[in-house]
Formats: C-alpha cells, structure tokens, sequence
C-alpha cells in the first residue's frame, strides 16, 4: 500500500501521515530527508520528533532513499518529506529522473505500508528565478508520478484530509 499525503505549510500533513502510519504494527520507520543546515532548521527538527512520540525508529538520510526503502524491508514506513528529498537532489546535481525512475521501482515492489509526505508547491505564484522555477517543476512531475503508483492520494487542508485518488482509484498519468 503507498499513500501520497500533500499540503501546503504547516496544513498538518506529517500529523496526518503519522496518523496512517500508525494503524500498523509497531515499530514504524520515519525517514527523515530533512537537514538541519541552522539553528532553527534542527528546532524544527526536534519539535517533530517530540511530536512524534515512542515507537518510531528515525533513519536521517538527505539523499539515498530507494536504498532505505529497499534495507528496512515490509516495515511500516514514513516518508516526511519527498520535497526535501528533491531539494537535496538538485543540489547535489543529482539525476533527477534517474532518481525517480529508482525510487518508483522500489516504491512498487515493496510489500510493506509506505506513506510519502510532500509538500503542494504548485498552488502559489511562479517563482523569480530559475532554480526555484525548476524545484517547482520537478516537485510537481515527482508528485504526478508517485501519485500514479499510490493506491491513495490525500491533500491536507488546514488539518483536514481531502482524498484526491481513493484507494483503487486511477490518475491520468
């Protein structure tokens, strides 16, 4: 099973992903992407695995995510968040289709509860430069495509879940 949970800032997805999560068996695997780059980032950072409570093993890891998917087998999974991951990749100058080519593959043949958190980039205003333009781009077609795979799609509003894909339901692309 693969939820795609999206939202804006602070729309209380991660809450809502969480949530999903934990209707499984423990222990759950939260991967964080995130990079505590300054102070405040590593607040952030620490606020949610306050939030998060007992029971979840974190693995941090900024890049190599089809490999953390692949090690941890059919535990339940979190991923929180698939923007950051895009982040870290463009500047890094990874490849990015090759990445998402990768990371659908696992995502498909892995047998366990995945949850990917993303953030909803493509509501707001174009951005005043390339490298934003292109985040925004790259984010959109990463969300199209693992929202193809996912057996459920959910876009958070202000706290609440709004189901955009229901389970077997099908996307256009």
């Amino acid at each position: 099973m693969i939820e795609l949970v999206l939202g804006g800032a602070r729309s209380g997805k991660s809450r809502y992903a969480e949530s999903v999560v934990c209707r499984q068996p423990g222990p759950w695997i939260y991967v964080a992407t995130g990079r505590a780059w300054d102070e405040e980032m590593r607040a952030r950072i620490a606020r949610h695995q306050l939030e998060r409570g007992a029971g979840w093993l974190t693995v941090e890891e900024p890049v190599a995510l089809s490999q953390v998917l692949r090690d941890v087998g059919e535990k339940p999974v979190l991923v929180d968040c698939l923007t950051l991951w895009l982040s870290n990749l463009l500047l890094e100058e990874h490849n990015i289709p090759e990445a998402t080519h990768t990371l659908l593959e696992v995502l498909t043949a892995r047998q366990g509860l995945t949850v990917l958190v993303g953030n909803e980039v493509g509501l707001g205003i174009v951005p005043d430069n390339a490298l934003a333009r292109r985040f925004r781009d790259e984010a959109g077609w990463l969300h199209q495509k693992i929202a193809a795979v996912a057996d459920r799609v959910v876009l958070t509003v202000a706290g609440f879940p709004l189901v955009a894909k229901p389970a077997g339901g099908k996307g256009t692309v």
